[in-house]
């Protein structure tokens, strides 16, 4: 069994560290939505910002250096990827869970990597068992250590994730189950848990609500301050203006969830919308591998793209 603290313990541990050495700094707990390039919007000047959008921005590097033959092949491929349900057409709902795929790579990428320290048997899975054992084999070793740490209710708080992110309830996590497991905020049906372990650090007094002293003790440490920084007074209007919905001194669970994971614009959904909006040369609201193809620099770059003649193209459209 290993012994390393292993990264969602590493996680609660640096969270312990963070919420007791940085007193006036604030913690957020808000899980916003990353912007889909850092580039401008703007299709008058370049296609760069919906390279990005499409393919994320270190995959979009790599068609620059392409002819647009060795682009549109390799665009070609990725739309058969994108067709989900293989019907030869790809929707705007199928671009847009393409491009939020695209855009958590780097989770993805994440997963990979500690995938093969909990699959312990190499089936290409990770059970329940196999994942406690990496996790908290000294705690299982030594059920009572001298480091501070609840280890039994970790151990309890993660197996009731993993069974969230368990769809079938098999006890075994396949990789996109073990992904909702490590990166529940990414995904809808384990928004729950996400706001439920939330309240559960911040509601100190356990009656099930976070009031405005426990909202504000858990981003900020006083103790060792004799003026509150002005944040802190920006944030207690924040609760009681905006967080305490129904001016009841508390959130509850609708409030909290409100607050940690707001209802952002979806950069996804208007990106999927403008690319269709702008390959569908039929308006039937669904694009062909061919209408995609045509417009290819749109979707992709390539070091011979003539974005003067792309805008020619565009106006013909």
């Amino acid at each position: 069994m290993k012994t390393e603290i292993r990264p969602l313990l590493m996680c609660f541990a640096l969270c312990v560290v963070y919420a007791t050495s940085k007193p006036t700094e604030k913690k957020d707990r808000v899980h916003h939505e990353t912007p889909l390039s850092s580039k401008e919007h703007d299709d008058g000047t370049n296609f760069d910002y919906d390279h990005d959008a499409f393919l994320g921005e270190e995959e979009a590097k790599t068609f620059d250096d392409l002819t647009p033959e060795e682009s549109k092949n390799r665009l070609g491929k990725i739309v058969d990827k994108i067709d989900a349900d293989e019907d030869g057409f790809v929707t705007e709902a199928e671009l847009k869970a393409w491009i939020k795929k695209a855009q958590k790579k780097y989770i993805y990428d994440n997963v990979e990597r500690q995938w093969k320290d909990f699959d312990m048997n190499n089936d290409g899975m990770i059970s329940w068992d196999e994942y406690k054992n990496v996790t908290y084999g000294t705690y299982l070793d030594d059920p009572e250590p001298d480091d501070g740490y609840n280890y039994k209710q970790m151990m309890a708080r993660d197996e009731r994730r993993f069974k969230m992110a368990d769809g079938n309830g098999d006890h075994i996590a396949d990789k996109e189950e073990f992904t909702a497991f490590l990166h529940p905020e990414e995904y809808e049906h384990m928004k729950d848990i996400v706001v439920l372990e939330t309240m559960e650090d911040i509601d100190k007094n356990g009656d099930g609500f976070i009031d405005l002293e426990e909202y504000i003790g858990d981003m900020y440490n006083h103790e060792d301050e004799m003026d509150e920084p002005e944040w802190v007074s920006t944030e207690r209007e924040q609760f009681s203006e905006f967080r305490d919905k129904n001016k009841d001194g508390k959130m509850d669970k609708e409030e909290t969830m409100d607050w940690i994971l707001p209802a952002d614009y979806d950069h996804a959904e208007a990106e999927a919308k403008h690319l269709v909006y702008e390959s569908d040369t039929n308006k039937d609201g669904k694009l062909t591998q061919e209408e995609i193809l045509n417009k290819y620099d749109l979707f992709v770059g390539s070091q011979a793209t003539d974005f003067g003649e792309a805008l020619v193209r565009h106006d013909e459209f």
